[in-house]
């Protein structure tokens, strides 16, 4: 099996230790992953910075829901793209599309010329597109350095065909990074099938709590077992 680089993707620090622990290549850092992901606080990054050696890429997301933003969440992207290079980020990651499918080049140009130099992964708004080799091809001109997708299904052994396309298509000018169900019993596959060479999943386990008669959330936590039996399963 060649070498595959590993991305864990986590919302506190005891994620970010976890995965340095266990041999993982790179954190992807965010908030409220039941929701897909959001921006961290800037507190939660430098925590996280101060206590790791593995590059920490950002997600600046600005809420759930879809990827089409106004004008005004634009406005909060930019600054928070701002405040997370001058703290110390590895690189960034955020995606924006128009509601016809196709991506928001006026909104993702200003967000790539306001990361410059950082390296950008255009997340799993890919996975949404319309015409993916075609977005492909439009990232690959902008500078994207990688692309976060599930092939465009649920999972990405189920989306294997496409990320193959991708992976082929792109030929090194961008890197295919394959996420969504990624876990030890399929990563071996995902990457013998599909060639790529990079893998983003989570390890998340549901965390004890304690019992209340309030709903204030499921906590998770990362697991350093699960990264660690990945990473073997290779």
């Amino acid at each position: 099996m060649p070498d595959v680089k590993f991305e864990v993707c986590t919302e506190n620090v005891a994620g970010v230790r976890a995965a340095e622990a266990a041999g993982a290549h790179r954190v992807e850092l965010c908030s409220a992953l039941a929701e897909g992901g959001v921006t961290p606080s800037l507190g939660l990054f430098r925590q996280a910075r101060a206590c790791s050696r593995l590059p920490i890429h950002v997600l600046v997301r600005p809420r759930a829901e879809d990827f089409c933003y106004t004008d005004l969440e634009l406005a909060v992207m930019l600054d928070d793209v701002a405040l997370f290079k001058e703290a110390g980020a590895d690189g960034l990651v955020f995606g924006t599309l128009s509601r016809d499918g196709t991506l928001n080049l006026p909104q993702l140009k200003t967000l790539l010329a306001a990361a410059n130099p950082l390296p950008v992964t255009f997340h799993r708004a890919f996975d949404v597109c319309r015409e993916p080799l075609e977005v492909l091809e439009q990232l690959i001109a902008l500078g994207v350095t990688r692309i976060l997708t599930s092939g465009g299904e649920l999972d990405a052994l189920a989306g294997v065909p496409l990320l193959r396309q991708l992976n082929e298509r792109a030929a090194g000018r961008l890197t295919v990074m394959a996420g969504g169900g990624v876990r030890p019993h399929n990563a071996a596959q995902i990457v013998r099938e599909s060639g790529v060479r990079e893998l983003h999943f989570s390890a998340q386990l549901p965390a004890p709590i304690n019992p209340s008669r309030f709903a204030f959330g499921s906590p998770t936590f990362t697991d350093e077992a699960s990264i660690g039996a990945l990473i073997r399963s290779l």
